[in-house]
């Protein structure tokens, strides 16, 4: 079974989205796609001793009817106040420098496409993870529509036979037309695995950065990819609604 994974690129993403990486066979980013304001393609969580405060990239025209690969940063004195509260949020960890090195080479980037890829691939590169999965951009297939008929034909263009999602995409996609098409959808179910975090609180909803400060060369034992099918997801979306 041939797993595709699709999201946009995104700043440093949680612990979480490198789960659903682990799984992929083909990862594709949807670098074509409108930005859309309040999404994570352009900002993240990170700890502020117990509270959580947003590292956002503040964009040009607030990137308004942009794709995302047109969306240009505002100026660049973002880039110092980034690392200026991230050794704030991370200070006292045992590898912040690990952390500041993958923070560091990301943020040499001059393009915001190239940097957000780099928000992942640089952390994925110390995990150990992905490195076997061929990595393709969506504005590079040749494959037009919108909502879940493109996500459809971009698996398949891929020669995917399951696709693996995050939980938002139980709200639009079309599950019957992908099994039309031989295509397998699971859902994530994400381990949110409990790391080491200042003030005796957890939160899984944070840089992926924090996990790898806190925890160094041992991250990658805290992702544990699972996912569920998606009767079984929607089964249990019902229930709790």
């Amino acid at each position: 079974m041939a797993t595709v994974v699709i999201t946009q690129p995104m700043l440093f993403p949680w612990p979480g989205f490198f789960e659903q990486l682990m799984l992929a066979d083909t990862y594709i980013y949807l670098d074509d796609a409108q930005f859309s304001k309040g999404s994570f393609t352009n900002r993240i969580q990170v700890l502020r001793g117990p509270a959580r405060s947003w590292m956002t990239i503040p964009l040009a025209g607030k990137g308004s009817f942009q794709t995302i690969s047109a969306l240009q940063a505002a100026g660049d004195a973002w880039k110092a106040s980034h690392r200026a509260l991230l050794c704030q949020s991370l200070i006292g960890a045992p590898f912040l420098d690990d952390a500041l090195a993958i923070f560091d080479a990301v943020y040499r980037r001059t393009s915001l496409l190239e940097l957000l890829i780099a928000s992942i691939e640089e952390p994925a590169r110390y995990l150990g993870v992905g490195s076997g999965c061929i990595v393709a951009r969506s504005s590079a297939l040749g494959v037009d529509g919108t909502s879940w008929r493109r996500v459809r034909d971009l698996v398949r263009q891929a020669g995917g036979t399951r696709y693996v999602t995050g939980h938002g995409a139980a709200r639009y996609l079309d599950h019957a037309a992908f099994a039309e098409a031989g295509i397998d959808v699971a859902y994530m179910a994400y381990s949110r695995t409990r790391w080491p975090q200042p003030g005796g609180a957890f939160t899984p909803y944070v840089s992926i950065l924090d996990l790898i400060a806190r925890t160094g060369p041992a991250a990658r034992d805290h992702l544990n990819p699972a996912t569920i099918p998606w009767r079984d997801f929607l089964q249990q979306e019902a229930l709790t609604s």
